[in-house]
Parts: structure tokens; sequence; C-alpha cells
């Protein structure tokens, strides 16, 4: 892994689909440790156990801390020795998030302070945050709070040395077959022969997998800039599209499909990345990477001294980038090994 060898990595939240995607991909290379930090002792029990099944002559790379980003000091009692960090630890559930907004903010804002303040302190040499398409143009709480979360991002990497920390953020859709998200819901419902509820056809929605999420937390490590925002050019599909993608593959009734109206806080699309950021964007080829705003707070210069010169890029989001169909997205839905096992126990 070049980077990685001999090195120590923390993963907040790392026993959700992400952390389970990271150790898949990282285990077996020659990096030194992989640290767990998480809330929640039966998630880390369960990890450790599947993990020493399946990987035994790596799994003791494994480190698991009980803690939470809410509190510094746990947060603190996990950074000795780490070289770098996959911040990760949220709650991501929109509903949930409508209904308990604080709680989104104690997470979301105040925990990736946390995390960012002790990173500063212990000399962590590099730190990725994961953020999400409902941070651009924000309509929920969900995405207000990640919003701010990338702007404490930005903030705290304006106040280090990128020699001695470098911070910068991920952006990205929907992750497909990740914890709560709604392929594996249609799948149990075909299975126990319900029909399949969807909120509304026509919304569209960024599609990816986990191995892609973690590619693109792999470019921002390697490429990303101090303060810097990267996304990647994901397609798209609607939910009609992605439902009768999933019927085709279990066998479920197309007919069947049954909307149910939208939910708390949800968008008709998402949008990756805002006009206002496509005025500074840079186009890497697959990604897209927003740089760090380091003008100060002396506003009185930009009366003489102006810059006018400005992209041409406009608003990327879920409606204008590429859109998939029923084939395309059932390919792409297909390759996942979650799908291949869950179609396999139909066999």
């Amino acid at each position: 892994m070049g980077l990685f060898t001999g090195k120590t990595l923390l993963i907040t939240g790392g026993t959700g689909s992400f952390g389970n995607a990271v150790l898949n991909r990282f285990l077996k290379t020659d990096i030194g440790e992989i640290r767990i930090f998480s809330r929640d002792e039966k998630k880390q029990d369960d990890m450790r156990h599947e993990f020493q099944a399946k990987m035994p002559e790596v799994a003791d790379k494994i480190t698991f801390y009980i803690g939470d980003v809410r509190d510094l000091n746990s947060v603190k009692n996990a950074m000795h020795g780490v070289d770098y960090i996959f911040h990760a630890a949220a709650l991501k559930q929109v509903p949930s998030c409508e209904f308990f907004p604080v709680e989104a903010v104690k997470t979301n804002v105040l925990g990736t302070e946390n995390v960012l303040t002790a990173a500063i302190e212990a000399g962590v040499e590099n730190v990725v945050c994961l953020s999400t398409d409902k941070a651009a143009y924000p309509v929920n709480a969900m995405g207000t709070s990640k919003a701010m979360m990338e702007k404490v991002v930005v903030a705290k990497s304006r106040t280090v040395p990128s020699e001695k920390t470098k911070i910068c953020c991920t952006r990205y859709g929907n992750v497909m077959c990740s914890r709560g998200s709604v392929i594996p819901l249609w799948i149990d419902q075909i299975q126990a022969g319900k029909p399949i509820t969807i909120t509304d056809g026509s919304m569209t929605r960024f599609i990816m997998s986990l191995d892609e999420a973690v590619d693109l937390v792999l470019f921002a490590f390697e490429h990303g800039e101090a303060g810097d925002i990267l996304v990647q050019k994901a397609p798209a599909c609607t939910i009609q599209t992605q439902a009768e993608a999933v019927c085709e593959l279990f066998g479920g009734d197309k007919e069947n499909i049954r909307v149910i109206g939208i939910r708390h806080g949800e968008k008709m699309y998402e949008t990756l990345l805002t006009t206002e950021e496509c005025a500074t964007a840079f186009d890497m080829g697959q990604f897209y990477r927003v740089p760090c705003d380091n003008r100060g707070l002396n506003y009185d210069k930009y009366f003489n001294d102006g810059d006018t010169e400005r992209n041409t890029l406009t608003e990327f989001n879920s409606n204008n980038t590429e859109l998939l169909n029923v084939e395309q997205t059932k390919e792409k839905i297909a390759s996942l090994t979650y799908i291949q096992e869950r179609l396999a126990e139909d066999h």
C-alpha cells in the first residue's frame, strides 16, 4: 500500500459499513494497525469475531476503542501513535435527524471538532472527513449538520500547517447496500411477498458502491490539499429505476411497486457540487476538487483588489449527471458482494 506501510489508521464510527469496507480492503496489506473507534460494544464484538473468522492471520492488526466523538477525552484516548484518520462517525438517517436535530449537531458538528482538535494535538499526519451530498443546499437537519461539519473542517484546516496535520473532506451520494439504505429493505419486502415501497418514483439519487466510497477517500488522502472538499463524478438513477432493477434481480413484481410519499426532510434530487463551489472547482477527471477559500477576514482590500475570474462549471446534481437505465442500474447493483450473497441465499 506504500503510503500505509507500517502506519496506524484510526477509523471513527469504524463498525459501520465504511469501516467494514476499509478493513476488507486494508487488512491483508502491510498496514501496521487499524483502530476501530465507536460507542457500540456489541458491534465491535461482532466485528472482532467476524474478522477473526475470515482473516485470522491478520485480524490482530485490528484494535478496538470504545468511545464517543462527542467526548473529547475519549477521542484523545485513542489518538496516541495514530498516523492517519478516516472520520466516518455520524448520525446519517435523515428522518431521525429531523426529529432530533440537536443530536445531529452533537455528533456531526461538535464530534468533528473534537476529532480534529485531538488529531492536531497528537500530530496526526492526515485526516479525511466523510460528508454527504445532502450538505450541498441542505434542506434537512442531517444535511445542515453535515454542511456545518464541512465548515468546521475548512476552518480547522486554516489553523494548522498542512505539513503538520493535513485535513480535507470527501462528499459523496447514496452508498448502495450500506447500513440503513433502501436496497436491503426492498429485498426483504420481495422475499416476504410484500410490495416494494418507494417514496417518489421520479426522485433521483447518486449511486455508488462501498468500494467506490473507499476509492474517493483514498483519492482525497493522496491528492487532497488542506481544506479541500473532494467529490466523485458519480452516476445517478431514479428511485423507480432502482426499484425495478431490484425487482428484476430478485423476482419481484414491478407492477407491485407502491408509492408511499416523501419522508421527512427528503429532496427530489441531490447536489454534489453547488454553483457557488463550481466557481473555483478543479476538474480532475473522475473527481472534482473544491479548494479551501484561504482569504482572510479583512475584506477592505477587495474593494480595491478584486478577483472576477471564475470557472464555467455549473451545479453538479443527480438530475444532470449520467442517468442510468434499468439495465445499467441492475448491472451496477449486481456487482456488489452483498447482492451476490443475497442472490446465493435464494438458490
